[in-house]
């Protein structure tokens, strides 16, 4: 008899978030890849106790020494330890991707939910300069932004987040446009609820899981160029280390061809961070697309 009151009673109903978190943690190259990434996140910002080493101290002493001994992974050209400036390196870099990657989803995300609520005027003003921004070469505007004001890290965070929110803001509008004739939202309407409410309490939610995994491609793209314009000159300048201008050890070609250590670390930790960085959004996105039921 219990029995065929259990097989009678409804399954309870997950959540949402619940049931996302389920097919998240069932992807393994998503979980690989968080996995990766968080080592990766956690491994630079502990390089103080992790490697107590100063990044810039020079060794003339010790140029372009092979890893062994003191330095696991060599020296430089000015016989600075390559470990400890991967390390140091890391911090700049990510912190260029993660923070300009989060300004510009944030400011997407408002343009967007502004653009697609209010439409009219607003939306085709916002629409226009999202189709001008897209339609500008990143890495020629830093190099002219750069030879104008002179490379830095926070040039770099307002630039690359300058030109990377018109594609959150097109993701965060097409959901509102998606949205905002449904019944709660008409409801809500009547009941005399205010635009600012609507658009945080009923229309946010719906943007910020596709808006999130934008922001998890943003950061791979986020450091792709940066270790670019660094390598050119135009990003981080030295002696402040990123995983970019050690690049710029690689233009050498008896470095390329004989010195492998000051040139494969980095490039290893930029090929780790955008992949699992791309695994993660892949995942995410996955995760909260609803037409998977299970």
């Amino acid at each position: 008899m219990s029995d065929t009151v259990a097989v009678l009673l409804p399954r309870p109903q997950r959540s949402p978030g619940t049931l996302a978190a389920r097919r998240f943690v069932r992807n393994p190259l998503a979980v690989a890849g968080t996995v990766v990434l968080a080592v990766i996140v956690l491994g630079t910002v502990a390089a103080q106790l992790l490697y107590q080493v100063d990044p810039d101290a020079i060794d003339l002493t010790a140029v372009r020494s092979a890893p062994g001994g003191a330095h696991p992974l060599g020296t430089d050209s000015t016989g600075r330890d390559v470990l400890a400036r991967l390390l140091a390196g890391g911090q700049v870099s990510l912190m260029i991707g993660f923070l300009a990657a989060a300004i510009a989803v944030c400011v997407g995300a408002v343009a967007g939910i502004v653009a697609g609520w209010f439409g009219g005027a607003a939306d085709a003003v916002i629409s226009r300069i999202v189709d001008i921004m897209l339609s500008v070469p990143p890495v020629l505007v830093v190099i002219v932004v750069a030879g104008i004001i002179g490379p830095s890290v926070p040039m770099l965070v307002a630039v690359i987040a300058g030109l990377s929110w018109p594609s959150s803001a097109r993701i965060a509008r097409s959901v509102v446009l998606g949205t905002k004739e449904q019944e709660f939202i008409q409801a809500a309407r009547v009941s005399g609820s205010g635009n600012i409410f609507i658009m945080v309490r009923h229309l946010l939610p719906g943007v910020l899981p596709p808006v999130t995994v934008a922001a998890t491609l943003l950061v791979s793209e986020a450091v792709l160029l940066e270790s670019a314009l660094s390598f050119l000159g135009a990003g981080v300048r030295p002696p402040q280390a990123s995983w970019g201008n050690m690049l710029t050890e690689a233009q050498s070609l008896t470095v390329l061809s004989s010195m492998p250590w000051l040139w494969l670390p980095p490039g290893v930790m930029i090929a780790l961070t955008v992949l699992s960085a791309m695994a993660v959004g892949d995942g995410i996105r996955d995760a909260v697309d609803p037409r998977r039921n299970r």
